[in-house]
């Protein structure tokens, strides 16, 4: 049987605090987006093939645009009057796309699916993405993790792996210091990424045939790409 995740959110607009508490109607809702970091290409030239990205695979708690915190003992619970722009999966993507681009590794990053040719696919579980509070007292820690494996998505092969973890405590038990170490564990887990996916893509050559739109796969309506 499928454990039912209780909502139970609190905010406190006036002060800044970020609590947990029951989920009231009629309140505003405060929408965050977490920021790329700032990663600089690499001297190499990049591969003249591109990359595609696929949606990260997360738990139904984790499947939301609401903010999760956890608990001793407890499942899941959700702050209030705050909320991700878009759903969490569709969030890491578009950050794993942006950083990746700006990373230079490839011509050309985007989402999958798409109907962009690429040679690589990054497949991604979002594995933690929470915040821990020993307390409701205690300022909580963020916990961030990405499981990926690039592969080759014409032969199917595994070129690398690896499982990316970021953490960071908030400085105090507020809305933005709350965010602030959200933007810092994210940072740290994609940083990690980057590095990894550098460094299996150095070790695969460049194919000679230009990519395939999905690599045999049949295109979807519509795509999205890095710009």
């Amino acid at each position: 049987m499928r454990r039912i995740v209780i909502v139970a959110i609190a905010a406190a607009a006036a002060t800044g605090c970020i609590h947990v508490g029951s989920e009231s109607k009629g309140e505003k809702i405060e929408t965050f987006r977490l920021s790329p970091p700032t990663i600089e290409a690499g001297a190499a030239t990049p591969r003249v093939d591109a990359l595609a990205v696929s949606r990260p695979r997360a738990a139904p708690a984790l499947d939301t645009t609401s903010i999760a915190i956890s608990r001793p003992g407890q499942a899941f619970d959700y702050y209030e009057g705050v909320r991700w722009a878009e759903s969490t999966p569709a969030m890491v993507q578009q950050l794993l796309v942006q950083s990746l681009a700006s990373a230079g590794i490839y011509t050309a990053v985007v989402t999958a699916p798409t109907r962009v040719p690429f040679n690589q696919l990054l497949d991604v579980e979002l594995r933690r993405f929470e915040a821990v509070s020993d307390s409701d007292a205690s300022p909580p820690r963020v916990v961030v993790q990405l499981q990926f494996t690039l592969v080759d998505a014409k032969r199917g092969q595994r070129l690398g792996s690896g499982v990316a973890t970021g953490e960071a405590t908030a400085t105090e038990n507020r809305r933005g210091a709350v965010i602030a170490a959200w933007e810092q564990a994210m940072t740290a887990a994609l940083v990690e990424t980057v590095a990894r996916v550098r460094e299996s893509a150095s070790a695969t050559p460049v194919p000679a045939n230009p990519p395939t739109a999905a690599a045999g796969n049949p295109p979807p309506a519509s795509s999205s790409v890095a710009q």
